[in-house]
């Protein structure tokens, strides 16, 4: 029983992971992300729902367009991969099995994915465009307040404190960085970065945080130094600011909650 449970959890995270390649890819260019059909950005013929089943499509259609036989990136596969083992592992970690599931566990489970999807899109994003969409942070913000609203409701014991303290900041940040973007004209990205890491706060708590921090300055500056020695007869030296930070933070976060979790059993 809890193996086919745990099958349809792989299903439903694949699922998303099919919704959040399309969204990383549309959200940059604008385009709607819910009533847009699906097509294929190479011939754009639409998809049909065969051509939509994730994992599966992927591998009958051999990594092909099936109209105009383009290749399709891997990163398709690999996403929707991940994202069906990692809501896997989120019901593991919340201990979620045909006995114990309760509409508590079914809530919990349901935000973690929530901030899964955040997670995936903010480094999806960042990825591809070197860029941290606002959007996306409204829409992590947003279930970060909803979380804390059903913590207040549900738990005698919480403290909302903590939470408004990391919103005011929020505010700020954001009152500064809307005076930066009409002075120059373009985001900081590191400003969204904190913002990122704030809301980060919201889910994983202080100390998953600022792990994560110093797991990704820690791969940012190995890279910076191997791309120093690799490109030193070029002269060729690649800035910090040109790191995916918010990439690396999304992935460092997410294994650093499943390492405290899992050793702290």
């Amino acid at each position: 029983m809890n193996i086919a449970l745990y099958i349809i959890i792989f299903m439903m995270g694949s699922v998303f992971g099919s919704f959040l390649t399309l969204a990383t890819y549309r959200i940059p260019l604008n385009q709607d992300i819910t009533h847009k059909h699906s097509y294929c950005p190479k011939c754009n013929h639409k998809l049909a729902f065969l051509d939509m089943l994730p994992i599966l499509s992927y591998i009958f259609l051999k990594g092909r367009c099936r109209y105009c036989k383009a290749k399709i990136g891997p990163r398709y596969f690999i996403i929707e991969l991940l994202s069906g083992l990692l809501f896997v592992i989120l019901a593991m970690l919340l201990k979620i099995n045909v006995y114990t599931l309760t509409i508590i566990k079914i809530i919990d489970f349901s935000f973690g994915a929530l901030y899964l999807v955040f997670i995936f899109l903010i480094a999806g994003i960042d990825k591809e465009h070197h860029k941290v969409d606002k959007r996306v942070l409204i829409y992590g913000l947003s279930i970060a307040i909803l979380y804390m609203l059903y913590q207040y409701f549900i738990d005698s014991t919480f403290n909302p404190n903590r939470f408004i303290i990391y919103l005011v900041l929020i505010a700020i940040i954001t009152v500064i960085s809307t005076y930066e973007l009409k002075k120059k004209g373009k985001d900081e990205y590191e400003l969204n970065v904190l913002i990122l890491c704030i809301i980060m706060t919201f889910f994983t708590y202080e100390v998953a945080t600022i792990i994560s921090i110093i797991v990704t300055l820690l791969i940012v500056g190995i890279k910076i130094i191997i791309n120093k020695i690799l490109n030193k007869r070029k002269k060729y030296i690649i800035e910090t600011k040109m790191q995916p930070i918010a990439f690396y933070l999304c992935i460092a976060n997410i294994l650093t909650v499943i390492y405290i979790i899992s050793f702290s059993r």
